[in-house]
């Protein structure tokens, strides 16, 4: 599971291993587009980029492989993965049953300390709203996927879940059509769910929220 430290700021910490580290970077400069999708660089280059070792950039290199952000090829080169408007749909299909499930777990079994990672996201959420920033939600967006995975007490529904939150937070970004108010409003309403511990309502409001999501991505694929 997450360690606490990592749930309270979205940009990694000096407290988290190096290979972690160069994970989050990366995953998040993927996800920002800074490495355009369908583009070539090399283990050298993010290296330097980085200014991470060896060992911790291939570490991270092999995570994203694995969750289909990035194509290693042999003597070619890293190929970042491209994105098609029609696969969104295909990701929210897939993550649609596991954030109920993670939500319901969450109501279920939060906790007064891991309810104060859940109120940190709401916050940044706003003021991400205020500052009509989209790159400030995304991170408040995954601070709240954290919340999710540490309340919820399932690592096996997190893991399954945590690339498609990636995935999706990816297509959300290049394609987003919501206001962020209209967005926010719908993550609060599953973080009030939440702590409230009411798992059917927990359940009701994730759904209505994956609805918000496919429905950018129906319009995203038109």
């Amino acid at each position: 599971m997450m360690q606490a430290e990592a749930i309270r700021e979205s940009e990694p910490t000096v407290f988290e291993p190096v290979a972690i580290k160069a994970y989050r970077m990366l995953e998040r400069m993927i996800v920002t587009l800074e490495l355009a999708p369908g583009s070539i660089t090399t283990e050298g280059t993010l290296i330097q980029r980085l200014g991470l070792g060896r060992t911790p950039v291939r570490e991270a290199i092999q995570r994203l492989a694995w969750e289909g952000l990035v194509d290693v090829r042999p003597r070619a080169g890293l190929a970042i993965a491209p994105l098609h408007a029609s696969d969104w749909l295909r990701v929210l299909e897939a993550r649609k049953g596991v954030e109920v499930v993670l939500a319901r777990s969450a109501a279920r079994f939060v906790t007064r300390p891991v309810a104060e990672y859940f109120h940190a996201a709401a916050l940044a959420m706003q003021r991400a709203v205020v500052d009509d920033d989209p790159l400030k939600f995304l991170d408040a967006d995954k601070q709240l996927d954290e919340a999710m995975s540490l309340a919820s007490d399932n690592p096996f529904a997190s893991r399954l879940a945590a690339p498609l939150q990636t995935h999706s937070r990816r297509f959300w970004y290049r394609y987003q059509s919501a206001s962020l108010a209209e967005a926010a409003e719908h993550h609060v309403h599953v973080i009030r769910a939440v702590l409230d511990g009411n798992e059917a309502e927990a359940a009701a409001e994730t759904e209505r929220l994956m609805a918000l999501l496919l429905l950018q991505a129906r319009v995203a694929h038109r």
